[in-house]
C-alpha cells in the first residue's frame, strides 16, 4: 500500500508542476524572409571608411583571394564576399566601385576599409580615414559607372 500513496503524491506534484510550466511565458522564434534581409543590405550607410595596402599585399583574404593593394577591393564586415559597392567620399563627391573580398571587425569603428588604389581615387590617401556612404550596385550600375568614366581609366567621380 505505501507504494501506491508514494505513486499518487509523485504524480500529483508532476502534474502541478506540468500546469506551473504550462502558464510560463514561452519564447517564439520569428522568421525574416529573405527578401527584407535583401532591401536592408540593398540600402545605403553611412560611417567611417580606412584603408590598408602594402603591409596586407600579398596576404590571403577572408575569401581566400591574395589581397592586392593595386586593385579596388575592400573589407566588409558582413556583406557577402563578391558584393559590389559604390563607396562615397562624403567630404569630396569623389566614389568609386568595389568588390568586397574581405572581413573587417565590426568592433573596429569603421564601416568599410578600402585597398590603396581605392583611397587613392576616394581622396583619403593623406587623411587615412573619411566619412563615406556605400551603396549596394548591381552589374548594370557597374557598367555605367565605367562607360561615364570611359578614358579616364578610373570610376572615381560621381556624375
Amino acid at each position: 500500500m505505501t507504494p501506491i500513496r508514494l505513486q499518487s503524491s509523485m504524480l500529483a506534484l508532476l502534474l502541478a508542476g506540468a500546469s506551473a510550466f504550462a502558464q510560463a511565458p514561452v519564447q517564439s522564434t520569428v522568421e525574416v524572409p529573405s527578401s527584407a534581409i535583401r532591401s536592408i543590405a540593398d540600402a545605403s550607410t553611412s560611417g567611417t571608411a580606412a584603408w590598408y595596402g602594402r603591409k596586407f599585399n600579398g596576404r590571403r583574404t577572408a575569401s581566400g583571394q591574395r589581397f592586392n593593394a593595386a586593385a579596388l577591393t575592400a573589407a566588409h564586415p558582413n556583406l557577402p564576399f563578391g558584393t559590389r559597392v559604390r563607396v562615397t567620399n562624403t567630404n569630396n563627391k569623389k566614389s568609386v566601385v568595389l568588390t568586397i573580398n574581405d572581413r573587417l571587425d565590426p568592433s573596429a569603428g569603421r564601416i568599410i576599409d578600402v585597398s590603396r588604389a581605392s583611397a587613392e581615387r576616394l581622396g583619403m590617401l593623406k587623411s587615412g580615414t573619411a566619412p563615406v556612404r556605400i551603396e549596394r550596385v548591381g552589374a548594370r550600375a557597374v557598367n555605367k559607372a565605367a562607360r561615364g568614366n570611359a578614358g579616364r581609366g578610373t570610376l572615381n567621380r560621381q556624375r
